[in-house]
């Protein structure tokens, strides 16, 4: 089996929109003796790990200051108590040292409405839960480790925080898919505070968004109890790692012979609604670590497509990377409703192309055999939705 990444290529790979830094760290803070597991250290070279601890005061922070406006008829300054400015304090001391300082401390005005969330509010009582919670009998301090990703001056920041030995293990691979969170932040008003499921492939280094539904807190109101929030997340984390094991094998199960579908490898991905360039990318994958680049199964298949938005989505990450992640997992944990959108887009370019009852014939025989495809699946997703439910009904006895 092919590795998804060649050595001579590994140079050209980028992930999404290069974060202006990235901080690794490892360990909950200075008591812990932490080090990067062997796969995650080689992807990262020489990297040099602080705390998370030291990481998270590392990270800019915000306070509000007053908002004033020009009057154009007198040309005086007003202010106003219906907005306020969200400042870096060091960049605003820094500049109030020297006007020529080539700082910004500005991040954004929102309304009065506004709740200022700072790192250490939410991360600090994650630090708290990681030093009790366990993991084996060692605390999930101990075990932790990841990075944290800066852009526009550090006002806007996502996180991947994992867990070495809480991880999935399939057969033939030395590395393990590692669980953990991802989590991130703005103060810019577009990105509230979210964490959501999040595990990496050491195999190839994929990583897999979206394993549970995000949670958010807005920058709005009264803001909740960070620790609780963090102890609910944590357990939800822990569910998905022991059924996500169950959910690959089944999916190794589930083979889509493309000799007998009327569209191409690359052309699932596209029907799927990924570009081009994503689809092209995805398909290269999948197909170099199928056994066979005709039948290749839902796993192979969902594993390509986290290839492609892992090494080379060129958007940011948000919702423009999010709507493709619930594609991508779809085919890993929804196989039908996979093969359901894939028909209907094909039917739907069948009826944009159709230019004669010659073509509509083609047509017939094309939906016939994605149907005949979609009837094979029927066994095993009733599994799958056995599966789910019941990761739903301990999802919910975690949170009573």
């Amino acid at each position: 089996m092919q590795s998804h990444v060649d050595e001579d290529s590994s140079s050209e790979v980028t992930e999404m929109k290069d974060p202006e830094s990235r901080t690794i760290f490892a360990g909950v803070d200075g008591r812990t003796d932490t080090e990067l597991p062997e796969w995650y250290r080689e992807r990262h070279g020489d990297a040099d790990p602080v705390t998370f601890a030291e990481a998270i005061r590392d990270l800019p922070q915000a306070v509000e200051t007053t908002v004033a406006y020009q009057n154009p008829y007198t040309d005086e300054w007003v202010e106003t108590e219906r907005f306020n400015a969200l400042v870096e304090p060091s960049r605003a001391q820094e500049q109030a040292r020297d006007e020529d300082a080539d700082t910004d401390p500005l991040f954004h005005v929102p309304t009065d409405s506004y709740s200022i969330i700072n790192p250490v509010d939410v991360y600090g009582p994650l630090g708290e839960v990681l030093r009790e919670e366990t993991i084996d009998g060692t605390p999930l301090g101990e075990v932790m480790f990841g990075e944290i990703r800066r852009y526009r001056g550090g006002g806007e920041v996502h996180m991947d925080i994992m867990f070495d030995g809480l991880e999935v293990r399939l057969p033939g691979r030395s590395d393990p898919i590692t669980m953990g969170v991802t989590s991130g932040y703005d103060f810019f008003g577009e990105h509230a505070v979210y964490v959501e499921g999040f595990a990496q492939d050491g195999y190839c280094s994929n990583t897999m968004r979206s394993l549970t539904d995000k949670e958010v807190i807005k920058h709005v109101g009264d803001v909740r109890n960070f620790r609780t929030w963090w102890e609910e997340l944590l357990a939800q984390v822990e569910l998905v790692a022991d059924d996500l094991f169950e959910f690959i094998r089944d999916a190794q199960d589930i083979d889509l012979d493309f000799s007998e579908l009327p569209f191409t490898v690359t052309e699932f991905y596209s029907l799927l609604g990924f570009p081009d360039y994503l689809g092209e990318r995805a398909a290269s994958d999948a197909e170099a670590n199928a056994a066979s680049p005709v039948e290749i199964d839902m796993w192979t298949l969902h594993s390509g497509a986290t290839y492609a938005l892992t090494h080379f989505f060129q958007g940011k990450e948000g919702a423009s990377l999010d709507q493709y992640v619930r594609i991508a997992n779809d085919i890993l944990f929804n196989p039908e409703g996979t093969i359901e959108r894939v028909e209907q887009a094909y039917e739907q370019e069948l009826e944009a192309d159709d230019d004669g009852s010659q073509a509509s014939l083609a047509g017939e025989r094309a939906l016939a055999s994605i149907e005949r495809v979609s009837d094979d699946l029927q066994e095993k997703v009733e599994q799958f939705e056995e599966r789910e439910d019941a990761l739903r009904e301990r999802f919910q006895e975690a949170m009573a």
